[in-house]
């Protein structure tokens, strides 16, 4: 059995994010094959070009993190019908300095939960607009937009509706296989 590394990005930087509870729900439901660890993204400073030359240890970090792990998934709230600053501000940090993009090739999942009715639809959208330039093989199915409600994730990560969990884990099992055939085409170069 091959065990994927996949890092996950909580693109809400609140300690007490749903989407944080959303991904912690996430690991516990993932397939044995998939190891899963957070990519932290709280500490990075705004994205200049003016670090690319000398990037800081945070960001030295973050790129180091993507270059360990097979697979990225983020989830993702949705702030004012798009991805939240944090977000997009470690997916500059990762893309950059021009020609050296740690997100190309790197098999994403885009997953988040929202308190509204269509969870995180527009969120995903634009995310997905910006992984496509970051040449980021996307899954695209199964979607995943989940409409949070009170105690539908326990803070230990227990989802507590059967149906909401089945789906979950049907998702991560499906991003298992998308990793397996993006790998499969395209594999990893050391």
């Amino acid at each position: 059995m091959s065990k994927y590394k996949v890092g996950y990005f909580v693109g809400s930087l609140s300690s007490t994010s749903i989407n944080r509870l959303l991904a912690k729900a996430l690991v516990r439901l993932a397939p044995p094959e998939l190891e899963l660890s957070e990519i932290p993204i709280k500490d990075l400073p705004l994205y200049s070009q003016d670090y690319d030359a000398d990037f800081p240890p945070v960001a030295r970090a973050l790129k180091k993190n993507i270059a360990e792990v097979d697979a990225i998934l983020f989830v993702t709230p949705e702030f004012n019908r798009s991805i939240p600053g944090g977000l997009k501000n470690a997916i500059d940090w990762a893309s950059r300095p021009w020609g050296k993009n740690s997100l190309a090739r790197k098999p994403a999942g885009v997953i988040g939960a929202s308190p509204g009715s269509i969870g995180t639809a527009l969120a995903q959208q634009s995310l997905r607009g910006v992984l496509c330039f970051c040449n980021a093989p996307l899954m695209n199915t199964v979607e995943a937009y989940l409409q949070f409600k009170p105690g539908l994730i326990t803070e230990d990560g227990q989802v507590t509706d059967p149906s909401t969990a089945d789906f979950l884990r049907n998702y991560m099992n499906e991003f298992h296989a998308f990793i397996v055939r993006v790998l499969t085409v395209l594999p990893r170069t050391p």
